[in-house]
């Protein structure tokens, strides 16, 4: 393992609120590719080298493995509890009344902890598939996103903040037509928003909205997720890193295209999430960001590479009689349940 690198040379972004997070944090969805034990080992390495922000969700199936190294990382002094900045989610289908109690505590018990700094609700909606399903699969109980719906999810995740079992709550793959139908009826206002973004997919109109609404954007894909399931594969799909953009930028400080992702990502101001088992890929991830910025030609470059491509499309979640899958992302008809 390299170095450690030291905290005080990370950059922040600011949480409602004032409360100050890193710049960039270790995802740990293994794509259907790769293991508990594996991540697990991912998330040892990588808070040992200086990682302080954790993504998890209950839909990855690897919590309760995270959960023993960070037992283990705390046994070891090798971090404070307060040092860590831990998220989780509450997947589709646990939104039924008392579920995301459930769900939050199930998450807590696996992970080994007292508290999360941030719950999100995953989808806004309980569609349901089974992990590792086709692209084409199906669940006959979906359902079009509803205000009515999302909110008694939402208000149940006020309840956790209330009882002390989540610091901050999240929202997760919204639009601007959805934020705006239920920001208004959030007793508690969401801390973060965690969506798309990568060079390819820039969504300029949601970024600035969350910025807007005191909302952090947290990107996943921020590398252009080269290994998302296949079900999450089309052949109109953009590899980032071939983007003339990021390639030149790449040649000219002489690194892989996806650091040039990350720093993009980070100098733009949102908090990138990508994932990696490999060591020498977390800590290159890490490390870039606190060395070589992109000049601002390269960032005005990168900015102009938006190709409006959308990889996490969502199709799994479709309901009977629903389009394609920009009806997931761009029905309005559906806000007034």
């Amino acid at each position: 393992m390299a170095s450690k690198i030291d905290q005080d040379r990370i950059p922040k972004r600011m949480l409602r609120g004032g409360e100050r997070i890193p710049c960039l944090g270790l995802g740990t969805f293994g794509s259907d590719k790769y293991g508990p034990e594996e991540i697990a080992e991912a998330v040892y390495g990588a808070v040992k080298y200086g990682y302080r922000l954790i993504d998890c969700a209950s839909v990855y199936q690897n919590e309760d493995r995270i959960g023993q190294v960070l037992d283990r990382l705390f046994g070891e002094e090798a971090v404070e509890r307060k040092e860590l900045f831990i998220t989780s989610k509450v997947w589709n289908d646990m939104h039924g009344a008392g579920q995301v109690l459930e769900s939050c505590k199930k998450s807590l018990a696996d992970l080994r902890l007292e508290y999360l700094d941030l719950y999100f609700v995953h989808w806004p909606f309980p569609n349901y598939h089974a992990p590792g399903c086709t692209g084409d699969s199906r669940n006959p109980d979906s359902r079009p996103f509803s205000v009515e719906a999302f909110m008694a999810t939402w208000r149940q995740c006020e309840e956790l903040v209330d009882k002390g079992l989540v610091r901050y709550i999240g929202m997760s793959n919204m639009t601007i037509p959805k934020l705006e139908a239920v920001l208004p009826l959030c007793r508690i206002q969401p801390a973060a928003l965690e969506m798309e973004l990568h060079p390819s997919f820039q969504q300029p109109e949601l970024f600035d909205y969350a910025r807007q609404h005191d909302i952090l954007p947290i990107g996943y894909c921020p590398i252009g997720s080269p290994s998302r399931p296949e079900r999450d594969r089309t052949e109109e799909d953009l590899a980032d890193g071939e983007l003339p953009g990021v390639a030149e930028a790449a040649k000219a400080h002489g690194v892989h295209p996806a650091l040039i992702c990350l720093k993009w990502a980070v100098q733009r101001g949102q908090v990138p999430i990508p994932f990696s088992v490999k060591a020498v890929q977390y800590e290159a991830n890490l490390r870039c960001v606190i060395e070589d910025p992109l000049t601002e030609a390269e960032m005005a470059a990168i900015a102009g590479e938006d190709r409006n491509c959308r990889l996490i499309k969502g199709q799994v979640f479709l309901w009977e009689g629903a389009g394609g899958w920009e009806d997931l992302w761009d029905m309005e008809g559906v806000l007034k349940g």
